[in-house]
């Protein structure tokens, strides 16, 4: 049997950075050949990087501005360094433990499928969910109208742009101001194109406030904030789109319509964790993100289940995927190593850090005024560091506001921010003497003070 301590399912930007970290942890605890498998379904690794051609990752992670290949490729090349093992063209069905005669019942069950194996199962100790999240489609958003050829994903036309080399059309509009909508307004407009208008059903915009800069404003785009498609014209291609203005309720009002003759529909309208995979192994699920619920550890609350990246919470930067995906592979390397110990795995063990299970004290993070959630949801002082990041999105536009931490009823934190907005993410760090001996931590948007 294929036998490994953990497989991370998912070769995108958070599945190579947690195999490192996890890879890493292992070497320096003095294990020799630490048992590591990446499976992605794609042909190759980096995952949605390798069409994201535009510059503006690294920043935090590289201290230089990279694009989105260049950003994949160096994590490529550490785990080619590392000669971590991966499998690509293979897509996992199922996970779980099942308990059956060839597994010992502490393992986790993986089914996958590829072209060469066919369909085969592996066996692992733990698992680190990295699969990503997909676009909300057309059959999502209740737009009528007819199925006319023109409408596509923003992600799929930037695919056909920058990877197949093919022109989704010439007159465009674009539903929804999500960061990749925006970023192809630019990219469409680069090749040609005319974009009329970016519309946003919101009073704000869902993407960072850069790209609003550099992708439409710099290229006189409007940007129609509180307005949305209500129809959409034309059987075998789109001819023309209706957009109207909303209501404070979100809904269309009558006699604000406006026609926008066009060939193509971009739809930005949002991003959704893959988290099918996750459902069906059990793993409790936050309804504010579509991710899964986890420990500080990035464990999940079925235990030796691990999340990171877009399928735990979508980003803002790539960079704070690595960040939080090596958190995961670390945490996930660390339990490993701990199990061995306790089963008299010498010294390798003996340097593993802490235990992230068996923990007694759980500290329960809250959200209060305008803070949608939190990652992660609990955390364990005996298991956490020193300091931990707890990242956040609020829930709408607050000008000259503070963000306060309460640990219990005692405020421990009181940050002053000009401006915060959904389209990015917020984070806070917490140390763990101020979780020492509490219930709660509560994190909220103070307007007034």
């Amino acid at each position: 049997m294929d036998r490994y301590d953990i497989i991370i399912i998912g070769g995108g930007p958070a599945g190579l950075a947690t195999a490192i970290s996890a890879y890493d942890e292992f070497k320096a605890a003095g294990t020799d050949k630490p048992s590591v498998l990446i499976l992605e379904r794609d042909v190759m690794l980096g995952g949605i990087l390798n069409q994201c051609i535009h510059n503006g990752f690294g920043l935090h992670t590289f201290k230089e501005e990279l694009t989105g290949p260049e950003y994949a490729a160096r994590f490529i090349d550490k785990v080619l360094e590392r000669n971590i093992e991966y499998r690509l063209s293979t897509m996992v069905l199922s996970i779980g433990n099942d308990g059956n005669d060839e597994n010992d019942g502490n393992d986790h069950v993986i089914t996958a499928i590829n072209r060469e194996d066919g369909l085969f199962r592996l066996y692992c100790r733990k698992i680190i969910l990295a699969m990503g999240c997909r676009e909300r489609p057309r059959g999502a958003l209740n737009i009528p109208g007819y199925r006319p050829a023109g409408i596509f994903t923003a992600g799929t036309a930037q695919r056909l742009v920058n990877i197949e080399g093919y022109m989704p059309g010439r007159e465009v509009v674009i539903l929804g101001s999500g960061d990749i909508g925006l970023i192809m307004a630019r990219r469409m407009t680069l090749e040609g194109a005319k974009v009329k208008a970016v519309a946003e059903l919101m009073p704000y915009s869902g993407g960072l406030k850069r790209n609003i800069v550099q992708c439409l404003d710099d290229f006189g785009i409007p940007l129609l904030l509180s307005h949305t498609v209500v129809d959409i014209k034309g059987k075998e291609r789109v001819e023309a789109v209706i957009i109207a203005e909303v209501d404070a309720n979100l809904k269309p009002i009558p006699g604000t319509e406006e026609e926008y003759k066009c060939d193509t529909l971009l739809l930005s309208c949002g991003l959704l964790p893959e988290n099918e995979l996750s459902t069906a192994a059990g793993v409790e699920m936050n309804p504010a993100t579509n991710g899964p619920k986890v420990y500080e550890s990035m464990e999940t609350f079925v235990p030796g289940i691990y999340a990171c990246g877009n399928v735990l919470h979508v980003h803002d930067l790539v960079d704070y995927v690595s960040e939080e995906a090596a958190n995961a592979g670390k945490y996930a390397a660390r339990q490993c190593l701990r199990e061995d110990e306790e089963s008299g795995g010498g010294k390798a063990a003996k340097d593993a850090g802490p235990a992230t299970d068996g923990a007694t004290d759980a500290v329960a993070i809250t959200t209060g005024n305008g803070v949608r959630y939190t990652v992660p949801v609990i955390v364990r002082p005996e298991v956490m560091e020193d300091e931990i990041t707890v990242r956040f999105r609020v829930a709408n536009v607050y000008k000259n506001c503070y963000i306060d931490v309460y640990a219990d009823d005692t405020r421990i934190s009181h940050r002053k921010r000009q401006i915060v907005s959904p389209g990015e993410m917020e984070n806070v760090k917490i140390g763990k003497d101020a979780v020492k001996g509490i219930k709660n931590v509560k994190i909220l948007i103070d307007c007034e003070s």
